[in-house]
């Protein structure tokens, strides 16, 4: 099994460069020039490192086998993988071993099931198809999945008020008592993101 550690996006300049959807906790330590990276689909790769930087959360990659801008170009949506053993990333979770799992608020109550994730440009997002048959997307943060008990059968969630359909719209008198307490967790999910 293979787990995916980035996703290549569009081409970056005329060299051949990247810039990488990243899907790891340690880029610094996945692109480092010199490294090889299997490919999904397999007959793209392996690809070389050759040449790296980041800005910000973004990363730029050439490879010893892209030359220019339209080779580049023919990798977009191509995936990096490295073998599941090879993973030394904590709290890393492969999609089918989430789909399936039931989803529990912090008090027990049952609110529906895992049915995939989603990745965003912000953060992955946990499908959610809810006990009355909406689709929810959670963000996968800290800070809103705080238990993740694959073992067990299910995530628990402390969503905040409206996230879940089932929750109901939020009156206004609501939302004005929340206003405080709702950049408590935003600032919360910044910061695990740093």
């Amino acid at each position: 099994m293979d787990l995916a550690v980035a996703t290549i996006g569009r081409a970056h300049g005329l060299r051949g460069d990247v810039v990488l959807d990243v899907r790891t906790d340690v880029p610094e330590q996945r692109f480092t020039v010199g490294a090889v990276l299997a490919t999904d689909p397999p007959a793209v790769g392996p690809l070389t490192v050759a040449r790296v930087r980041s800005q910000g959360d973004h990363w730029f990659v050439g490879f010893e086998q892209v030359a220019d801008r339209t080779g580049a170009e023919a990798l977009r949506g191509v995936q990096l993988v490295v073998p599941a053993q090879d993973s030394t990333e904590e709290d890393a979770w492969y999609p089918y071993e989430l789909a399936g799992l039931r989803v529990e608020r912090l008090d027990g109550t049952v609110v529906g099931e895992v049915i995939g994730l989603e990745h965003l440009p912000a953060q992955d997002a946990l499908v959610v198809r809810e006990t009355g048959g909406q689709r929810t997307l959670v963000p996968f943060v800290r800070a809103i999945v705080p238990v993740v008990d694959v073992p067990g059968g299910r995530v628990v969630l402390d969503a905040p008020h409206g996230l879940l359909a089932a929750d109901g719209p939020v009156d206004d008198d609501e939302a004005d008592d929340d206003d405080g307490g709702a950049a408590g967790p935003t600032a919360d999910v910044g910061s695990d993101e740093a």
